[in-house]
C-alpha cells in the first residue's frame, strides 16, 4: 500500500474558501477513485482552534502555529485582507517549516506571507490578479507572473481559485501518474484542467478597473483582428489617438505595450486552439496571424517555454 501523503494548510483569516475546496477536494477524491489513501490533510491556524474563511464558514484547525509537525507539504492560504491577518507568528512559522526541508507552497494571496518571510526571493511566483501589480511593486526581488500556477520552482503557488485544482491535479499526476489525475478531474466534471503555463482569463474591466473608453476601443479591434494583425498605428488613428498616446494608455492601465499586448491576445488565442481544437499547427499559425509556423514555433516557445507541437502533445 502507498504511503499516504501529508499537506497541511496553514489558513490565515478571512482566507477564500473557494481555494480551500479546490485545493482539499482533489486529494479527497484521489484517495476515493484509487481505492487507497494517497494523502492525508491537516489545517493550522493562529490560536490552535478554528479560523472564519471570507464567506463566514468556520474551519476547526488541528494545530496552532507554535506546534506544527512535520508534513510533506505545507501550504499557506489567505484571501481578502491578507496583509491585516499576516502576523510575525505566521512568518516565523514558515521559516522555521522551511529550514527543516518541508516543501512549501502559496494559494491565492497566501503567496504574500511567503513574500513577507523572504522566501520568495529570486523565484518564480503565481498570485491572484487582483493583487498582482501592487504585489509586484512592493517586491521586485520576486519574478512575478500571471500564470495561473507555479510548479517548477522550488515554492510552488497557485493564483487562487479554479488554478488551485489545477496545481492539485498537477502535483497528483507527478505523484501517482496521469490517469488518477484525470480520473479525479472527471469526478470534479472539472474538464478544462489547464498547466501552468495558461495565463489568468480575468476580464479587463475587473482587473484595471478600467475606465478608458480608448483603451476598450482599442482592445476590441485587436480581438477582432487576431487572424489578420493591424499596425498599432492604424489602431491609434481608428481610437483617435497618436501612437505615443496610445502607448502612455497602455502602459497606464495595463503596464504593456499595445504591440505586446496584442502579441499575447494572439498567443493566447493559438493556446486555445492547440488544446481544445483539432487543427493542425500550421493552421492554428494562420489563424493567429503568424507569418509563418517556424516563426510561429518560435515566439510560441519564447511565451510558453515549449514549441507548440509539444503543447499539443503533452494533452494527447
Amino acid at each position: 500500500m502507498t504511503m499516504a501523503e501529508h499537506f497541511a494548510f496553514m489558513l490565515i483569516e478571512e482566507f477564500t474558501h473557494l481555494a480551500f475546496a479546490n485545493a482539499v477536494e482533489p486529494l479527497r477524491i484521489a484517495n476515493l477513485v484509487s481505492g487507497e489513501p494517497l494523502y492525508r490533510w491537516s489545517f493550522i491556524a493562529a490560536g490552535g482552534t478554528e479560523v472564519t474563511a471570507s464567506n463566514g464558514v468556520t474551519i476547526r484547525v488541528h494545530h496552532g502555529l507554535d506546534s506544527i509537525p512535520s508534513y510533506d507539504r505545507l501550504f499557506v492560504l489567505a484571501g481578502t485582507n491578507a496583509r491585516q491577518h499576516i502576523s510575525r507568528a505566521h512568518l516565523a512559522a514558515l521559516r522555521h517549516a522551511r529550514s527543516r526541508g518541508t516543501p512549501l507552497g502559496a494559494l491565492c494571496s497566501g503567496t504574500y506571507a511567503l513574500a513577507l518571510a523572504g522566501l520568495l526571493n529570486g523565484h518564480r511566483a503565481a498570485i491572484h490578479w487582483e493583487f498582482h501589480d501592487s504585489f509586484a511593486e512592493e517586491f521586485p526581488e520576486i519574478d512575478l507572473v500571471r500564470s495561473v500556477f507555479v510548479d517548477d520552482a522550488p515554492i510552488v503557488t497557485a493564483s487562487g481559485g479554479s488554478a488551485t485544482a489545477d496545481l492539485m491535479l498537477k502535483l497528483i499526476a507527478a505523484r501517482h501518474g496521469e490517469d488518477i489525475a484525470i480520473t479525479v478531474a472527471d469526478q470534479m466534471v472539472y474538464n478544462a484542467v489547464r498547466d501552468g503555463s495558461a495565463a489568468q482569463r480575468v476580464s479587463l474591466q475587473a482587473r484595471t478597473g478600467l475606465r478608458s473608453p480608448r483603451l476598450a476601443h482599442a482592445i476590441q479591434i485587436m480581438r477582432n483582428a487576431v487572424e489578420q494583425p493591424v499596425s498599432i498605428r492604424r489602431i491609434a488613428e481608428d481610437v483617435g489617438v497618436s501612437t505615443r498616446q496610445l502607448e502612455r494608455i497602455f502602459v497606464k492601465h495595463l503596464n504593456t505595450s499595445p504591440k505586446k499586448f496584442m502579441l499575447d491576445l494572439r498567443l493566447e488565442r493559438a493556446r486555445y486552439l492547440l488544446l481544445q481544437t483539432e487543427m493542425s499547427v500550421i493552421d492554428v499559425a494562420i489563424a493567429t496571424g503568424f507569418e509563418s509556423p517556424s516563426h510561429f514555433a518560435r515566439v510560441y516557445r519564447t511565451a510558453f517555454g515549449m514549441p507548440p507541437n509539444r503543447q499539443r502533445n503533452r494533452m494527447t
